[in-house]
This record gives C-alpha cells, sequence and structure tokens, in this order.
C-alpha cells in the first residue's frame, strides 16, 4: 500500500527572518543550503535529507508548509488519487518541483488547513558522521500538531497517508508511525496548528550538549530535560526567536511497523515525564493558536 514514509522538512514564514536564521545556525546546529529563491534553506550534517528547514519572510509568523516523503513517484501517485478521493483540496497535481533538491510532489490542504506536500526523489544531500558531544541533530525526529477535532485527524493520517497509531495519552494525544520510530506525527486536541517541531539527537549527551549551547546563546529550556512515556525518548523544548516550538530529542523507541500493538497511557506527572526533574512545563511554552494563512498557499 502506498504511504508516507518519513519526514523531510517544515517550511516557516518570519516576521524576523536574520533572528531566526541565526537561530538556526549559530544556536540548533543545522547549515545553510545553497539556493536562489531568496528564501533560506538548512539542512542537518549527520544524514542526508536535503533539508528539513525552510524559512522566508513574511508579515505574521506562520507555518508555511509540511513536506512529508513516499518511497517513489508511483507512491506519489496513489497518494494524491487517496487524498483527493478523502475531499482534500490539492494546490497542484504531482509535478518536478521547483525546490532545492528538486524531486516529484504535490501539495494539498489537510482537513484543517494545514498545507502539506509530499514528494519523493529528492535528491540526497552530503553527511557526516557526528562525534559524540558535537551536541547537533541528526533530522527531524516528529512534528505534533493541534487538530480541532483530533480523532478526525487521527483517521486521515492513518487511512488516507498510511500511518498507524503506535500509542496513546489518554483519548487526547495520539502517536502515529510511519517507519520503525515510535512516532513521527503526533495530533493533539485544539486550534489547527503546530504543536512543535522535534528533531534526533545522537545520544542523551548531545541533547545535552545542544542544550548548553543554546543556554550560551540565552535561550533557556521551555520545559525540560526529561523523558516521555510514550516512545520513551528524552526531550528538551525551546523557543525560537519568532516563537516557534522546537525540540531537541533521543533514545526514540524503535518498534515493529507492521506489529507493534499500541498502548493507552494514563496521564499523570511520571507519565509525561518519567524523570521528574525538568524546569518548565507545556503550560509555559506559547498556547497554541490558529496558524494564520489557513487554506491559503503560499508560493515555493
Amino acid at each position: 500500500m502506498s504511504r508516507v514514509t518519513e519526514i523531510r522538512y517544515v517550511g516557516y514564514g518570519v516576521q524576523d527572518l536574520d533572528a531566526e536564521r541565526a537561530f538556526y545556525t549559530e544556536q540548533w546546529g543545522l547549515e545553510p543550503v545553497p539556493s536562489e529563491d531568496g528564501m533560506a534553506w538548512f539542512k542537518t550534517q549527520g544524514h542526508d535529507e536535503h533539508h528539513v528547514v525552510r524559512l522566508r519572510a513574511a508579515d505574521e509568523n506562520r507555518v508555511d508548509v509540511i513536506a512529508l516523503a513516499a518511497d517513489s513517484r508511483g507512491d506519489v501517485d496513489a497518494l494524491h488519487a487517496k487524498v483527493g478521493a478523502a475531499g482534500c483540496r490539492i494546490v497542484g497535481a504531482p509535478a518536478a518541483l521547483t525546490s532545492p533538491g528538486g524531486g516529484y510532489g504535490f501539495r494539498f490542504f489537510s482537513p484543517d488547513g494545514l498545507l502539506f506536500e509530499v514528494s519523493s526523489d529528492v535528491a540526497r544531500s552530503p553527511k557526516r558522521d557526528l562525534a559524540r558531544w558535537e551536541g547537533v541533530p541528526l533530522k527531524i525526529s516528529h512534528i505534533v500538531l493541534h487538530s480541532p477535532d483530533h480523532q478526525a485527524a487521527v483517521r486521515f493520517f492513518t487511512e488516507v497517508l498510511g500511518f498507524k497509531v503506535s500509542d496513546w495519552l489518554g483519548d487526547f494525544m495520539c502517536f502515529l508511525r510511519c517507519n520503525s520510530a515510535h512516532h513521527r506525527i503526533a495530533l493533539l486536541p485544539g486550534p489547527p496548528c503546530l504543536n512543535h517541531v522535534a528533531y534526533d539527537m545522537p545520544s542523551v549527551d548531545d541533547m545535552m550538549r545542544g542544550a548548553h549551547r543554546l543556554k550560551q546563546h540565552g535561550t533557556g529550556i521551555g520545559w525540560g530535560p526529561g523523558r516521555h512515556t510514550a516512545g520513551n525518548n528524552t526531550f528538551s523544548y525551546f523557543v525560537t526567536p519568532n516563537g516557534f516550538v522546537a525540540e531537541y530529542t533521543s533514545e526514540l523507541e524503535e518498534v515493529d511497523f507492521d506489529a507493534h500493538q499500541h498502548q493507552v497511557y494514563t496521564p499523570a506527572p511520571l507519565v509525561m515525564d518519567q524523570w521528574g526533574i525538568g524546569t518548565g512545563g507545556p503550560q509555559t511554552l506559547p498556547h497554541p493558536a490558529p496558524n494564520p494563512g489557513l487554506f491559503t498557499a503560499v508560493e515555493a
């Protein structure tokens, strides 16, 4: 069955482009990707995904696009048909992509109005082996979204895009996998918007060293360090200059994509954070608000 198999990148519109660009290069540990489209693109150093972040100057801070991967052009075409059959508004039929790295894909609006891209055949990027204690991310780990009808959103991601349920936290947070990683997408109730984007770190030590680098630049931990129960991954959350939440994580559980059976965890402080020693909490991070420009596509 054709399905989404990975996360590619997230594109943002930001009011202070220079500050956000400096955050991702000087603090977060990404490298610029050359482009001639007036936007800023970034990659990780230890993985061959062509890019993981795109920034453009905008009048308001917003998520422009969330890009997902499929394994082949045939899978892209099949997903295009499934998304259309589900009643989603499609921005354009599958075609050659003009963004850095090229590829073949299409864009559509989710039922909640967020813009998604599904693509294959994007060029791979040079990578290098990361040494312990460098404290820079390997790749995007997962994305957490809010939805006014999160149960319907779960059905869309599973029935249309091919994700599987890995675990639930109560009846309000669902963790979804598209490969052997415990989750690549998680869904929460709320207005249609991004909650956060998490990045895999090579180790717990690298997560902590990365947090140290941010602290040296004046960016403190919004919540963490800690370890979740669902996925068993460590976490430290931060807020970018333009108000987006980004996470360093490590040791995310690997599961059998086909055979893993989900659990339902009862919410409790030591379920949200098994260590129970972190500073802050979800309530200290930016509160969810509808993403500006729902059902409005931006160029490129």
